[in-house]
């Protein structure tokens, strides 16, 4: 499984690359649009590893044979204690 270190390295790399191509054009929009898209997708994915994160640890915290739905509803259990 990849680190969160590398995911977040290869999603930063990915949006600079076109993000200087569009600074250096002087592409002002564009350079807006990608900067409000990194910030997006950066949040959608940290979200979604630490779905990942949980679910490595979900099943030491639920009973053996547990389903995959029985784990989400323990997690939704979970979130709304908070």
């Amino acid at each position: 499984m990849r680190s969160r270190e590398r995911i977040l390295t290869n999603l930063e790399e990915l949006y600079r690359e076109t993000f200087d191509r569009a600074q250096t054009a002087g592409d002002q929009r564009r350079v807006e649009e990608l900067d409000a898209a990194y910030v997006r997708d950066q949040l959608m994915l940290e979200i979604l590893l630490d779905i990942r994160d949980l679910f490595s640890v979900a099943p030491a915290a639920t009973a053996k044979g547990s389903t995959a739905l029985e784990q989400l509803e323990s997690l939704r259990r979970l979130t709304k204690l908070r």
